[in-house]
Protein backbone atom coordinates (compact mmCIF):
# COMPACT_ATOMS: atom_id res chain seq x y z
CA UNK A 1 0.00 0.00 0.00
CA UNK A 2 1.20 3.47 -0.81
CA UNK A 3 2.84 5.17 2.16
CA UNK A 4 1.25 8.44 0.89
CA UNK A 5 -1.88 8.23 -1.44
CA UNK A 6 -2.13 11.25 -4.06
CA UNK A 7 -5.31 11.84 -6.10
CA UNK A 8 -4.77 14.55 -7.83
CA UNK A 9 -2.49 14.45 -10.57
CA UNK A 10 -1.62 18.11 -10.58
CA UNK A 11 -0.39 17.34 -6.97
CA UNK A 12 1.37 14.35 -7.64
CA UNK A 13 3.67 15.72 -10.32
CA UNK A 14 4.09 18.85 -8.58
CA UNK A 15 5.38 16.22 -5.53
CA UNK A 16 7.70 14.59 -8.07
CA UNK A 17 8.89 17.97 -9.40
CA UNK A 18 9.94 18.83 -5.96
CA UNK A 19 11.62 15.49 -5.08
CA UNK A 20 13.38 15.36 -8.84
CA UNK A 21 14.68 18.62 -8.01
CA UNK A 22 16.17 17.77 -4.15
CA UNK A 23 17.92 14.67 -5.79
CA UNK A 24 19.29 16.77 -8.97
CA UNK A 25 20.92 19.19 -6.34
CA UNK A 26 22.10 16.16 -4.46
CA UNK A 27 23.83 14.74 -7.54
CA UNK A 28 25.07 17.99 -8.70
CA UNK A 29 26.49 17.93 -4.71
CA UNK A 30 28.06 14.41 -5.74
CA UNK A 31 29.16 15.58 -9.12
CA UNK A 32 27.04 13.08 -10.97
CA UNK A 33 24.48 13.65 -14.05
CA UNK A 34 21.30 14.39 -13.74
CA UNK A 35 19.91 11.58 -15.23
CA UNK A 36 21.03 9.34 -12.32
CA UNK A 37 18.57 11.67 -9.54
CA UNK A 38 15.92 10.97 -12.10
CA UNK A 39 16.33 7.41 -12.32
CA UNK A 40 16.24 7.31 -8.75
CA UNK A 41 13.50 9.32 -7.79
CA UNK A 42 11.89 6.94 -10.22
CA UNK A 43 12.49 3.93 -7.70
CA UNK A 44 12.00 6.04 -5.03
CA UNK A 45 8.35 7.06 -6.06
CA UNK A 46 7.27 3.68 -7.55
CA UNK A 47 5.44 1.15 -6.64
CA UNK A 48 8.99 -1.04 -5.16
CA UNK A 49 9.10 1.89 -2.38
CA UNK A 50 6.65 4.37 -1.72
CA UNK A 51 4.05 3.97 -4.52
CA UNK A 52 3.07 7.58 -4.95
CA UNK A 53 3.35 6.98 -9.35
CA UNK A 54 -0.18 6.46 -10.00
CA UNK A 55 -0.56 9.39 -13.19
CA UNK A 56 1.15 6.87 -15.27
CA UNK A 57 -0.22 8.35 -18.75
CA UNK A 58 0.19 11.41 -18.02
CA UNK A 59 3.40 11.22 -16.92
CA UNK A 60 4.40 7.88 -19.89
CA UNK A 61 3.12 11.26 -22.29
CA UNK A 62 5.11 13.67 -21.27
CA UNK A 63 8.03 11.06 -21.42
CA UNK A 64 7.18 10.18 -24.98
CA UNK A 65 7.24 14.12 -25.66
CA UNK A 66 10.80 14.44 -23.92
CA UNK A 67 11.81 11.84 -26.53
CA UNK A 68 10.34 13.12 -29.23
CA UNK A 69 12.79 16.66 -28.27
CA UNK A 70 15.70 14.47 -27.58
CA UNK A 71 16.13 13.45 -30.98
CA UNK A 72 14.53 16.66 -32.47
CA UNK A 73 17.43 18.47 -31.21
CA UNK A 74 19.73 15.72 -32.19
CA UNK A 75 18.53 15.89 -35.71
CA UNK A 76 19.03 19.41 -35.83
CA UNK A 77 23.20 19.43 -35.13
CA UNK A 78 23.07 16.81 -38.12
CA UNK A 79 23.62 19.90 -40.92
CA UNK A 80 24.40 18.04 -43.59
CA UNK A 81 27.43 19.62 -44.37
CA UNK A 82 28.97 18.90 -41.13
CA UNK A 83 28.04 14.44 -42.02
CA UNK A 84 29.98 14.97 -45.30
CA UNK A 85 33.05 16.42 -43.28
CA UNK A 86 32.59 14.47 -40.49
CA UNK A 87 36.47 13.02 -41.05
CA UNK A 88 37.54 9.56 -40.85
CA UNK A 89 38.59 9.33 -37.47
CA UNK A 90 35.31 10.07 -36.13
CA UNK A 91 33.56 7.91 -38.88
CA UNK A 92 36.91 4.94 -38.62
CA UNK A 93 36.79 5.35 -34.09
CA UNK A 94 32.24 5.55 -34.23
CA UNK A 95 31.77 2.78 -36.48
CA UNK A 96 34.82 0.88 -35.46
CA UNK A 97 33.87 1.07 -31.78
CA UNK A 98 30.18 0.27 -32.27
CA UNK A 99 31.10 -2.89 -33.82
CA UNK A 100 33.41 -4.40 -31.70
CA UNK A 101 31.28 -4.07 -28.51
CA UNK A 102 28.49 -5.05 -29.95
CA UNK A 103 29.85 -8.51 -30.88
CA UNK A 104 31.84 -8.57 -27.95
CA UNK A 105 29.09 -7.12 -25.60
CA UNK A 106 27.05 -9.94 -27.37
CA UNK A 107 29.24 -12.94 -27.12
CA UNK A 108 29.48 -11.81 -23.18
CA UNK A 109 25.74 -11.67 -22.19
CA UNK A 110 25.41 -14.79 -23.96
CA UNK A 111 28.04 -16.58 -21.53
CA UNK A 112 25.84 -14.86 -18.79
CA UNK A 113 22.67 -16.91 -19.53
CA UNK A 114 21.24 -14.28 -22.01
CA UNK A 115 18.57 -15.42 -24.63
CA UNK A 116 19.69 -14.50 -27.79
CA UNK A 117 17.41 -11.99 -28.63
CA UNK A 118 17.66 -10.26 -25.24
CA UNK A 119 21.73 -10.43 -25.84
CA UNK A 120 21.39 -8.82 -28.77
CA UNK A 121 19.59 -5.79 -27.38
CA UNK A 122 21.85 -5.76 -24.57
CA UNK A 123 25.31 -6.03 -26.62
CA UNK A 124 24.05 -3.07 -28.97
CA UNK A 125 22.77 -1.14 -26.04
CA UNK A 126 26.52 -1.18 -24.38
CA UNK A 127 27.58 0.38 -27.63
CA UNK A 128 26.18 3.96 -27.46
CA UNK A 129 27.68 6.64 -25.53
CA UNK A 130 25.62 10.08 -23.91
CA UNK A 131 26.40 13.02 -26.10
CA UNK A 132 24.86 15.35 -23.31
CA UNK A 133 26.69 13.90 -20.54
CA UNK A 134 29.86 13.96 -22.17
CA UNK A 135 29.42 17.35 -24.26
CA UNK A 136 28.57 18.80 -20.74
CA UNK A 137 31.39 17.45 -19.24
CA UNK A 138 33.68 18.25 -21.64
CA UNK A 139 32.72 21.99 -21.86
CA UNK A 140 32.41 22.32 -17.99
CA UNK A 141 36.82 21.27 -18.36
CA UNK A 142 37.29 23.71 -21.44
CA UNK A 143 37.67 20.72 -23.29
CA UNK A 144 34.90 20.73 -26.48
CA UNK A 145 37.39 22.19 -28.73
CA UNK A 146 40.69 20.34 -27.71
CA UNK A 147 41.55 17.92 -30.23
CA UNK A 148 40.12 14.51 -28.41
CA UNK A 149 37.26 16.83 -27.96
CA UNK A 150 36.48 17.44 -31.48
CA UNK A 151 36.78 13.46 -32.28
CA UNK A 152 34.89 12.74 -29.02
CA UNK A 153 31.91 15.02 -30.63
CA UNK A 154 32.66 13.25 -33.76
CA UNK A 155 32.51 9.45 -33.31
CA UNK A 156 29.11 10.33 -30.77
CA UNK A 157 27.24 12.08 -33.82
CA UNK A 158 27.98 9.13 -35.74
CA UNK A 159 27.02 7.10 -32.87
CA UNK A 160 23.73 8.96 -32.79
CA UNK A 161 23.23 8.39 -36.61
CA UNK A 162 23.79 4.74 -36.02
CA UNK A 163 21.24 4.55 -33.39
CA UNK A 164 18.99 6.51 -35.11
CA UNK A 165 19.09 4.14 -37.96
CA UNK A 166 18.99 0.88 -35.32
CA UNK A 167 15.63 2.37 -34.38
CA UNK A 168 14.53 2.81 -37.57
CA UNK A 169 15.15 -0.61 -38.35
CA UNK A 170 13.53 -2.31 -35.08
CA UNK A 171 10.43 -0.24 -35.71
CA UNK A 172 10.18 -1.34 -39.18
CA UNK A 173 10.49 -5.11 -38.01
CA UNK A 174 8.39 -4.76 -35.44
CA UNK A 175 5.64 -4.01 -37.59
CA UNK A 176 6.44 -6.58 -40.04
CA UNK A 177 6.48 -9.21 -37.42
CA UNK A 178 2.84 -8.86 -36.78
CA UNK A 179 1.95 -9.46 -40.92
CA UNK A 180 1.04 -12.32 -42.86
CA UNK A 181 3.55 -11.09 -45.51
CA UNK A 182 6.66 -9.59 -44.37
CA UNK A 183 8.90 -8.74 -47.27
CA UNK A 184 5.43 -6.94 -48.68
CA UNK A 185 5.42 -5.01 -45.35
CA UNK A 186 9.14 -4.04 -45.30
CA UNK A 187 8.63 -3.07 -49.37
CA UNK A 188 5.78 -0.31 -48.12
CA UNK A 189 7.83 0.79 -45.24
CA UNK A 190 10.44 1.33 -47.75
CA UNK A 191 8.04 3.17 -50.15
CA UNK A 192 6.70 5.15 -47.65
CA UNK A 193 10.68 5.78 -46.39
CA UNK A 194 11.72 6.94 -49.69
CA UNK A 195 8.59 9.17 -50.00
CA UNK A 196 8.97 10.77 -46.61
CA UNK A 197 12.48 11.74 -47.32
CA UNK A 198 11.59 13.15 -50.94
CA UNK A 199 9.28 15.12 -49.28
CA UNK A 200 11.52 16.63 -46.23
CA UNK A 201 13.95 17.04 -48.82
CA UNK A 202 11.31 19.35 -50.85
CA UNK A 203 9.90 21.19 -48.24
CA UNK A 204 14.19 21.89 -46.45
CA UNK A 205 14.56 23.15 -50.69
CA UNK A 206 11.62 25.44 -51.11
CA UNK A 207 9.46 26.27 -48.23
CA UNK A 208 11.17 26.04 -44.78
CA UNK A 209 13.64 28.96 -45.65
CA UNK A 210 11.15 31.25 -46.26
CA UNK A 211 8.83 29.94 -43.35
CA UNK A 212 11.58 30.53 -40.81
CA UNK A 213 12.77 33.96 -41.74
CA UNK A 214 9.05 35.13 -41.81
CA UNK A 215 8.55 33.47 -38.46
CA UNK A 216 12.04 34.26 -37.05
CA UNK A 217 10.84 38.26 -36.81
CA UNK A 218 9.17 36.82 -33.22
CA UNK A 219 11.29 34.51 -31.59
CA UNK A 220 8.49 33.10 -29.49
CA UNK A 221 6.69 31.77 -32.66
CA UNK A 222 9.48 30.22 -34.02
CA UNK A 223 9.87 28.09 -31.08
CA UNK A 224 6.48 27.38 -31.61
CA UNK A 225 6.69 26.49 -34.74
CA UNK A 226 9.56 24.06 -34.10
CA UNK A 227 7.97 22.02 -31.05
CA UNK A 228 5.08 21.25 -33.57
CA UNK A 229 6.87 20.26 -36.62
CA UNK A 230 8.92 17.99 -34.57
CA UNK A 231 5.76 16.61 -33.09
CA UNK A 232 3.67 16.76 -36.52
CA UNK A 233 6.49 15.03 -38.35
CA UNK A 234 6.55 12.29 -35.20
CA UNK A 235 3.08 11.74 -36.10
CA UNK A 236 3.14 11.63 -39.75
CA UNK A 237 6.11 9.40 -39.29
CA UNK A 238 4.42 6.54 -36.83
CA UNK A 239 1.05 7.17 -39.33
CA UNK A 240 3.13 6.04 -42.25
CA UNK A 241 4.24 3.11 -40.25
CA UNK A 242 7.68 3.99 -38.59
CA UNK A 243 7.99 5.32 -34.85
CA UNK A 244 7.76 8.95 -33.32
CA UNK A 245 11.36 8.69 -32.59
CA UNK A 246 12.08 8.42 -36.31
CA UNK A 247 9.33 11.25 -37.31
CA UNK A 248 10.74 13.83 -34.57
CA UNK A 249 14.65 13.34 -35.85
CA UNK A 250 13.94 13.81 -39.41
CA UNK A 251 12.25 16.59 -38.59
CA UNK A 252 15.01 18.54 -36.53
CA UNK A 253 17.42 17.36 -39.90
CA UNK A 254 15.03 19.19 -42.03
CA UNK A 255 15.63 22.43 -39.76
CA UNK A 256 19.44 21.95 -39.77
CA UNK A 257 20.68 23.53 -42.69
CA UNK A 258 19.05 27.06 -41.66
CA UNK A 259 20.41 29.88 -40.15
CA UNK A 260 18.18 29.17 -37.35
CA UNK A 261 19.25 25.64 -36.08
CA UNK A 262 21.81 27.08 -33.47
CA UNK A 263 19.14 29.48 -31.34
CA UNK A 264 16.33 26.79 -32.00
CA UNK A 265 18.28 24.03 -30.31
CA UNK A 266 19.94 26.17 -27.75
CA UNK A 267 16.16 27.37 -26.70
CA UNK A 268 14.60 23.54 -27.16
CA UNK A 269 17.19 21.84 -24.87
CA UNK A 270 15.82 23.33 -21.70
CA UNK A 271 12.26 22.06 -22.86
CA UNK A 272 14.24 18.68 -23.81
CA UNK A 273 15.65 18.68 -20.41
CA UNK A 274 12.49 19.36 -19.11
CA UNK A 275 10.37 16.37 -20.50
CA UNK A 276 12.93 14.16 -20.27
CA UNK A 277 12.81 14.18 -16.64
CA UNK A 278 9.90 12.29 -17.01
CA UNK A 279 11.61 9.71 -19.17
CA UNK A 280 13.46 8.72 -16.56
CA UNK A 281 10.98 9.20 -13.95
CA UNK A 282 8.97 6.62 -15.27
CA UNK A 283 11.75 4.24 -16.00
CA UNK A 284 12.63 4.04 -12.82
CA UNK A 285 9.35 3.77 -11.65
CA UNK A 286 9.46 0.19 -13.62
CA UNK A 287 12.18 -1.00 -11.94
CA UNK A 288 11.70 -3.76 -9.09
CA UNK A 289 14.26 -3.69 -6.64
CA UNK A 290 13.89 -6.83 -5.68
CA UNK A 291 14.14 -8.17 -9.77
CA UNK A 292 17.78 -6.02 -9.48
CA UNK A 293 19.47 -7.67 -7.13
CA UNK A 294 19.84 -11.07 -8.83
CA UNK A 295 20.83 -8.90 -11.77
CA UNK A 296 23.60 -7.35 -9.90
CA UNK A 297 26.67 -9.92 -10.97
CA UNK A 298 25.94 -9.69 -14.56
CA UNK A 299 25.56 -5.66 -14.33
CA UNK A 300 28.72 -5.34 -12.57
CA UNK A 301 30.72 -7.64 -15.34
CA UNK A 302 28.83 -5.69 -18.34
CA UNK A 303 29.66 -2.19 -16.46
CA UNK A 304 33.42 -3.44 -16.53
CA UNK A 305 33.35 -4.16 -20.03
CA UNK A 306 31.68 -0.65 -21.07
CA UNK A 307 34.25 0.72 -18.86
CA UNK A 308 37.26 -0.97 -19.72
CA UNK A 309 36.48 -2.39 -23.05
CA UNK A 310 35.19 0.65 -24.65
CA UNK A 311 38.02 3.08 -24.00
CA UNK A 312 40.67 0.30 -25.27
CA UNK A 313 38.90 -0.36 -28.28
CA UNK A 314 38.67 3.38 -29.07
CA UNK A 315 42.36 3.78 -28.27
CA UNK A 316 43.40 0.67 -31.01
CA UNK A 317 41.60 2.43 -33.29
CA UNK A 318 43.08 5.74 -32.71
CA UNK A 319 46.86 4.55 -32.77
CA UNK A 320 46.37 2.52 -35.40
CA UNK A 321 45.14 5.71 -36.99
CA UNK A 322 48.65 8.07 -36.08
CA UNK A 323 47.00 9.60 -32.89
CA UNK A 324 49.21 9.64 -29.98
CA UNK A 325 48.25 7.66 -26.69
CA UNK A 326 47.52 10.56 -24.66
CA UNK A 327 44.52 11.54 -26.96
CA UNK A 328 43.59 8.27 -27.81
CA UNK A 329 43.07 7.63 -24.05
CA UNK A 330 41.26 11.06 -23.25
CA UNK A 331 38.78 10.78 -26.41
CA UNK A 332 38.19 6.54 -25.28
CA UNK A 333 37.69 7.67 -21.56
CA UNK A 334 34.58 9.67 -23.24
CA UNK A 335 32.52 6.51 -24.30
CA UNK A 336 33.03 4.65 -20.66
CA UNK A 337 29.56 4.79 -20.32
CA UNK A 338 26.11 3.95 -22.10
CA UNK A 339 23.97 6.62 -23.28
CA UNK A 340 20.18 7.60 -22.88
CA UNK A 341 19.81 6.46 -26.17
CA UNK A 342 20.53 2.63 -24.55
CA UNK A 343 17.59 3.14 -21.96
CA UNK A 344 15.55 4.54 -24.81
CA UNK A 345 16.68 1.74 -27.39
CA UNK A 346 15.41 -1.40 -24.13
CA UNK A 347 12.08 0.79 -23.82
CA UNK A 348 11.72 0.42 -27.85
CA UNK A 349 12.99 -3.38 -27.33
CA UNK A 350 9.79 -3.75 -24.84
CA UNK A 351 7.30 -2.20 -26.55
CA UNK A 352 7.88 -3.91 -29.24
CA UNK A 353 7.54 -7.06 -27.15
CA UNK A 354 11.27 -8.20 -28.32
CA UNK A 355 12.31 -8.24 -24.70
CA UNK A 356 11.03 -7.91 -20.70
CA UNK A 357 11.22 -5.67 -18.13
CA UNK A 358 13.87 -7.51 -16.69
CA UNK A 359 16.26 -6.72 -19.84
CA UNK A 360 15.31 -2.68 -19.62
CA UNK A 361 16.26 -3.49 -15.82
CA UNK A 362 19.40 -4.74 -16.26
CA UNK A 363 20.78 -2.23 -19.06
CA UNK A 364 19.49 0.63 -16.74
CA UNK A 365 21.26 -0.51 -13.99
CA UNK A 366 24.81 -1.06 -16.30
CA UNK A 367 23.40 2.52 -17.01
CA UNK A 368 23.41 3.70 -13.55
CA UNK A 369 26.91 2.28 -12.81
CA UNK A 370 28.50 3.52 -15.88
CA UNK A 371 27.34 6.78 -15.91
CA UNK A 372 27.98 7.31 -12.10
CA UNK A 373 31.39 5.98 -12.09
CA UNK A 374 32.59 6.99 -15.68
CA UNK A 375 31.74 11.08 -14.54
CA UNK A 376 34.49 11.08 -12.18
CA UNK A 377 36.80 9.05 -15.12
CA UNK A 378 36.55 12.44 -17.57
CA UNK A 379 36.24 14.89 -14.60
CA UNK A 380 40.11 13.56 -13.69
CA UNK A 381 41.38 12.28 -16.98
CA UNK A 382 44.57 14.56 -16.91
CA UNK A 383 45.63 13.43 -13.50
CA UNK A 384 44.92 9.25 -14.65
CA UNK A 385 46.67 9.76 -17.44
CA UNK A 386 49.99 10.22 -15.51
CA UNK A 387 50.37 6.95 -13.52
CA UNK A 388 49.27 5.24 -16.87
CA UNK A 389 51.42 7.11 -19.64
CA UNK A 390 54.13 4.79 -19.88
CA UNK A 391 52.08 2.07 -20.27
CA UNK A 392 49.82 3.97 -23.13
CA UNK A 393 52.60 4.12 -25.60
CA UNK A 394 51.86 0.44 -26.65
CA UNK A 395 48.19 2.18 -28.55
CA UNK A 396 50.70 4.61 -30.79
CA UNK A 397 52.75 4.08 -33.56
CA UNK A 398 56.59 4.83 -33.20
CA UNK A 399 55.75 8.30 -34.96
CA UNK A 400 51.97 9.74 -33.98
CA UNK A 401 52.24 10.95 -38.09
CA UNK A 402 48.57 12.17 -37.65
CA UNK A 403 48.58 15.00 -34.76
CA UNK A 404 51.68 15.90 -36.56
CA UNK A 405 49.69 17.25 -39.24
CA UNK A 406 46.70 18.11 -37.67
CA UNK A 407 46.24 21.11 -36.32
CA UNK A 408 46.20 21.58 -32.57
CA UNK A 409 44.96 24.99 -32.38
CA UNK A 410 41.24 26.12 -33.12
CA UNK A 411 41.16 28.97 -35.44
CA UNK A 412 40.00 32.13 -34.13
CA UNK A 413 36.81 32.99 -35.47
CA UNK A 414 35.67 35.48 -33.51
CA UNK A 415 38.05 38.18 -31.36
CA UNK A 416 34.69 40.07 -30.65
CA UNK A 417 31.26 39.06 -30.44
CA UNK A 418 28.65 42.03 -30.40
CA UNK A 419 25.44 41.61 -29.13
CA UNK A 420 22.90 43.84 -31.09
CA UNK A 421 23.03 44.94 -34.08
CA UNK A 422 21.18 48.08 -34.61
CA UNK A 423 22.17 51.94 -35.50
CA UNK A 424 24.65 52.11 -32.88
CA UNK A 425 26.10 48.30 -32.75
CA UNK A 426 25.67 48.16 -36.85
CA UNK A 427 27.90 51.12 -36.78
CA UNK A 428 30.17 49.32 -34.08
CA UNK A 429 30.42 46.33 -36.40
CA UNK A 430 31.49 48.01 -39.17
CA UNK A 431 34.41 50.10 -37.81
CA UNK A 432 36.23 46.90 -35.98
CA UNK A 433 35.94 45.27 -39.29
CA UNK A 434 37.93 48.17 -40.80
CA UNK A 435 40.75 47.33 -37.75
CA UNK A 436 41.07 44.53 -38.80
CA UNK A 437 39.41 42.66 -36.18
CA UNK A 438 37.29 39.43 -36.79
CA UNK A 439 33.72 40.17 -35.40
CA UNK A 440 30.83 38.00 -35.04
CA UNK A 441 27.40 39.84 -34.86
CA UNK A 442 24.54 38.50 -32.90
CA UNK A 443 21.16 39.82 -33.70
CA UNK A 444 17.22 38.83 -32.26
CA UNK A 445 15.84 39.98 -35.63
CA UNK A 446 16.40 37.87 -38.44
CA UNK A 447 16.13 40.61 -41.13
CA UNK A 448 18.92 42.34 -39.86
CA UNK A 449 21.19 39.27 -39.43
CA UNK A 450 20.56 38.46 -43.19
CA UNK A 451 21.25 42.10 -44.15
CA UNK A 452 24.48 42.09 -42.90
CA UNK A 453 25.68 38.51 -43.80
CA UNK A 454 24.39 39.87 -47.76
CA UNK A 455 27.33 42.80 -46.56
CA UNK A 456 29.97 39.89 -45.99
CA UNK A 457 30.15 40.33 -42.28
CA UNK A 458 30.13 37.54 -39.72
CA UNK A 459 26.57 37.52 -38.38
CA UNK A 460 24.18 35.10 -36.45
CA UNK A 461 20.69 35.13 -34.84
CA UNK A 462 19.80 34.04 -31.44
CA UNK A 463 19.23 35.74 -27.87
CA UNK A 464 21.66 37.05 -25.60
CA UNK A 465 19.32 36.15 -22.49
CA UNK A 466 19.42 32.67 -24.00
CA UNK A 467 22.75 30.59 -21.95
CA UNK A 468 22.18 27.61 -23.73
CA UNK A 469 22.38 29.81 -27.11
CA UNK A 470 26.07 31.57 -25.86
CA UNK A 471 27.49 28.26 -24.89
CA UNK A 472 27.25 27.63 -28.82
CA UNK A 473 29.48 30.49 -29.76
CA UNK A 474 33.38 30.99 -29.65
CA UNK A 475 33.83 32.62 -26.25
CA UNK A 476 36.88 30.70 -25.33
CA UNK A 477 37.99 32.25 -28.60
CA UNK A 478 37.00 36.40 -27.74
CA UNK A 479 38.69 38.56 -26.56
CA UNK A 480 36.03 41.18 -25.94
CA UNK A 481 31.74 40.36 -25.16
CA UNK A 482 30.04 43.96 -26.76
CA UNK A 483 26.24 44.27 -25.92
CA UNK A 484 25.08 47.31 -26.96
CA UNK A 485 21.70 46.15 -26.27
CA UNK A 486 20.48 49.14 -23.67
CA UNK A 487 18.19 47.28 -21.43
CA UNK A 488 19.23 45.95 -18.01
CA UNK A 489 17.87 42.75 -17.48
CA UNK A 490 19.22 41.42 -20.62
CA UNK A 491 22.64 42.66 -19.87
CA UNK A 492 22.44 41.18 -16.34
CA UNK A 493 21.40 37.86 -17.72
CA UNK A 494 24.54 38.08 -20.17
CA UNK A 495 26.94 38.87 -17.49
CA UNK A 496 25.36 36.23 -15.42
CA UNK A 497 26.11 33.06 -18.28
CA UNK A 498 29.71 34.92 -18.96
CA UNK A 499 30.62 34.27 -15.61
CA UNK A 500 28.79 31.14 -15.12
CA UNK A 501 30.93 29.92 -18.00
CA UNK A 502 34.13 31.33 -16.97
CA UNK A 503 34.75 33.36 -19.25
CA UNK A 504 37.79 35.50 -18.67
CA UNK A 505 37.94 38.17 -21.66
CA UNK A 506 36.95 41.77 -21.42
CA UNK A 507 33.16 42.49 -21.26
CA UNK A 508 30.99 45.51 -22.26
CA UNK A 509 27.58 46.62 -22.06
CA UNK A 510 25.67 49.84 -23.04
CA UNK A 511 23.64 51.58 -20.78
CA UNK A 512 21.19 54.73 -21.04
CA UNK A 513 20.84 55.38 -17.38
CA UNK A 514 23.88 56.39 -14.76
CA UNK A 515 21.96 53.92 -12.22
CA UNK A 516 22.42 51.35 -14.76
CA UNK A 517 26.50 51.55 -15.11
CA UNK A 518 26.69 51.00 -11.30
CA UNK A 519 24.68 47.54 -11.08
CA UNK A 520 26.46 46.55 -14.33
CA UNK A 521 29.36 47.49 -13.16
CA UNK A 522 29.15 45.64 -9.53
CA UNK A 523 28.08 42.68 -11.79
CA UNK A 524 31.36 42.38 -13.72
CA UNK A 525 31.16 44.48 -16.51
CA UNK A 526 34.69 45.69 -16.87
CA UNK A 527 33.49 48.88 -19.60
CA UNK A 528 30.54 50.98 -19.52
CA UNK A 529 29.26 52.40 -23.01
CA UNK A 530 26.85 55.60 -23.05
CA UNK A 531 26.15 55.72 -26.57
CA UNK A 532 24.37 59.19 -26.74
CA UNK A 533 26.71 60.62 -23.82
CA UNK A 534 29.79 59.35 -26.18
CA UNK A 535 28.55 61.01 -29.09
CA UNK A 536 28.02 64.06 -27.87
CA UNK A 537 31.12 64.30 -26.55
CA UNK A 538 32.77 63.94 -29.78
CA UNK A 539 30.16 66.14 -31.35
CA UNK A 540 31.37 68.84 -29.11
CA UNK A 541 35.29 67.99 -29.18
CA UNK A 542 34.88 68.38 -33.14
CA UNK A 543 33.10 71.62 -32.67
CA UNK A 544 35.32 72.71 -30.68
CA UNK A 545 38.58 71.72 -32.83
CA UNK A 546 36.70 73.90 -35.74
Amino acid sequence: MPILAIDNIFGEIAILLLIAAGMGALSLWLRQPLILGYIFVGILVGPSILGWVSGRDQIDLLARMGIAMLLFVVGLKLDLHLIRTLGPVALATGLGQVIFTSIIGYFLALALGLAPVAALYVAVALTFSSTIIIVKLLSDKREVDTLHGRIAVGFLIVQDIIVILVMIGLSAYGKAGVSENLIQTLFLLLLKGIALLLGIGFLMRYLLPWVLHYLARSFELLMLFSIAWAVFFAILSETLGFSKEVGAFLAGISLASTRYREAIGARLTSLRDFLLLFFFVDLGAQLKIGELGYQIGPAFTLSLFVLIGNPLIVMVIMGLMGYRGKTGFLAGLTVAQISEFSLVLGALGVTLGHIGHEILGLITLVGLITIGLSTYLILYSHELYKPLARWLRFFERKVPYREKREDLGVDSSADIILFGLGRFGGNLLHHLQQQNLMVLGVDIDSRVVSEWNRKGFKAVYGNAEDPEFLFTLPLHQARWVVSTIPQLDVNLALLDTLHHYGFDGQKAVTVHHSRDAEILKESGADLILFPFADAAREAAEFLFNK
